[in-house]
Parts: structure tokens; sequence; C-alpha cells
């Protein structure tokens, strides 16, 4: 089981608050990810389940019971971290059976939860390398298999992709995906990178300035984001906002929309605009569109499209893709 239930949360560092009051509940079996820009507290509130910093007030349940002043080692959850923390002098084998080792399991125990383990991570033919042998991506393998034979409550990913390459690091949000997919356990990976969000959550938490914005789907948060702060992070590209008169127009304060939900035409639309900096991907076009009195557009059209800088384009957003966005910041329904 790993359930864990986070019940007025706070966390202080002096007077500065990082976690200012918060509630979370994470289901057994999610893979849940908390996402957020640089210092919004994600890896604070990662530690704070973990046990490795102090709650200023209110607690933590894993399972059921108060984990709160239990110490990391006993709450039964396993970390991975951004860094490999891998023991070069030791071989594979032996870095993924050292907790094992360190709780006083018998040899023949070990041996087998770590065949076991290098089975699932494809390292069965790495077990005698030491880590200066392997790649990156073969590193932070090791690093989950040292946390898998654990056999924790649920894993903790603190950012575990941010060393490696583009490249890499697709191949190894595939692989943890289909890790949990295989263990079934409760997992909880903190990222900057919302893509990695949208493509591995079951549900995602939006962090800003140490408070939930969001919890959801990624499709949901995707379609019905809360707020201009979720709407502007969730989204590769990020959506349009604009403001002013045209937003007014339609009653808000902030008007939304994907640049996917712009049609393009060469003759005739609702927003005469002059092409600026384009993106020829192949599968798609990106472009950004200045429109007078609505500001600088964001433009996604599926496959090659011919548009070049300077080029006088139209743009017509769809009316049911429209997102109203309030003064406060909050959506409007």
């Amino acid at each position: 089981m790993g359930q864990i239930v986070l019940k007025q949360i706070t966390k202080s560092f002096g007077t500065v608050h990082v976690i200012p009051c918060l509630d979370l509940e994470i289901d057994d079996g999610e893979f849940v990810v908390f996402v957020g820009p640089s210092g919004c507290g994600k890896s604070t509130l990662l530690r704070l389940i973990a046990g490795l910093e102090d709650v200023s007030s209110g607690h933590i349940e894993i399972d059921g019971r108060d984990a709160t002043a239990v110490p990391p080692a006993k709450r039964g959850l396993a970390m991975v971290f951004q860094s490999y923390a891998l023991y070069p002098h030791m071989s594979v084998r032996n870095n993924i059976a050292f907790p094992l080792r360190m709780a006083g399991l018998d040899k023949a125990a070990r041996s087998a939860r770590v065949e076991a383990a290098a089975k699932i991570l494809n390292l069965t033919d790495y077990l005698d390398r030491r880590p200066g042998q392997l790649s990156g991506g073969q590193r932070q393998r090791v690093a989950i298999g040292r946390a898998i034979v654990r056999e924790p409550a649920a894993f903790l990913f603190d950012e575990p992709l941010s060393n490696l390459d583009a490249a890499l690091r697709v191949s190894m949000r595939q692989e943890i995906t289909e890790l949990h997919q295989s263990l079934k356990t409760t997992m909880i990976y903190v990222t900057h990178d919302q893509v990695e969000a949208m493509t591995m959550a079951d549900k995602i938490v939006v962090l800003n300035a140490g408070r939930i914005e969001q919890v959801g789907t990624p499709l949901a948060l995707y379609a019905t984001p809360a707020n201009v702060f979720v709407a502007g992070f969730i989204g590769s590209p990020r959506m349009n906002l604009i403001d002013g008169a045209e937003a007014a127009r339609h009653g808000a304060a902030t008007l939304g929309i994907r640049p996917e939900h712009l049609a393009l035409s060469r003759d005739d639309g609702a927003w005469k605009g002059v092409v600026g900096l384009s993106e020829h991907l192949g599968s798609d076009t990106f472009f950004r569109v200045t429109v007078d009195g609505v500001g600088s557009l964001t433009v996604r059209q599926s496959g090659e499209v011919d548009v070049k800088r300077g080029d006088t384009v139209f743009l017509t957003p769809s009316a049911p893709h429209l997102h109203r966005f309030a003064a406060t910041g909050e959506a409007m329904r």
C-alpha cells in the first residue's frame, strides 16, 4: 500500500514561508508529478514526505498512520535523486544491493532481489561492471534499481533526468512510465519540465510559491486550467494570453487561446498580423504573428506551412476553445 495524505502542511525556514498551508491526497498506485517553476517548493515538499525535512506544522500520513515524526528510514519510502550517488569502487550488483546489506538482509535474499531488479531494468548484463563503465542512462537505472530492491510503499523521484541529454531523457521517461505500470507502486515525481509532467503523470500537482494552483489529470489541466498561472505553464508552446481591449470584448480581464486553436488564412480572418520568427519541424510548424491591438501570438499548424518572416496572415480563434480569466486570474466558466 502507498497512500500518502498531507494535512495542513506548512514549512518555514526562519521567517521565509516556503510552503504556506497545503492539503493533498495521493492514492495508492498513482503516478503523481509535482511540477512548477524553480523555487516553487516542489522539491521541499518531496523532502517533507521523505522525512528529510521536518514540517513546521501539519501531519503526514502514510497508509493511514501518522508518519510526521517517523525517521526517513522507517517510512517505507525510496528516493531517487538528481545525482546518481553511486559508489564508484563498487560493481553495479553491489551498488544495487547496498541498502539491503545495510538492512541486514542475508546474501541469498539480497542476490534474488538484485537479480529481479536488474531484469526489470535491463541491467543483467552490467551487474559486474562499475558505474564509470556505464552511460548516464544506465547509471540512473542503477540508482532506480537500488530503490526497487527496498520494495517501498512509494518511490520519490527528485528531478532524476536533469543530468541526461535530450534523447536519453525521452528514453528514460518511457522506461520510468513502463516501470510504474509494471510495479503498480505509488510514484511521486518532481520536475520543472511540464512535458515530462504531461507525458508521465496520472495526476499533476501544479505548484507556485509553495501553493497548489491545481490538481488533476494532464488532459484536464490542459483543457480547463483553473487560472492564468496554470494556463501559461501547462502546454508547449504555452497558451497565448491576451489582455486589454480584445479580452474585454469577451467579458474577461485576460483571454487565452492555445496555438493549435488559431486558424490560419491568407485572405480573411478575425485578426490581421505579420509573421515573425517561424520554426519548421516537419510534423508541425510554429510561428509568431504580431497582431495590432492583440500582441504577439504563437501559432501551431500541422505539417509544413509555407510562411516566412514578413508575410501578412489572418488568424481566427476557435470560439469553443477560448479561455476567459477574471482580474483575479481565476478561470471564468
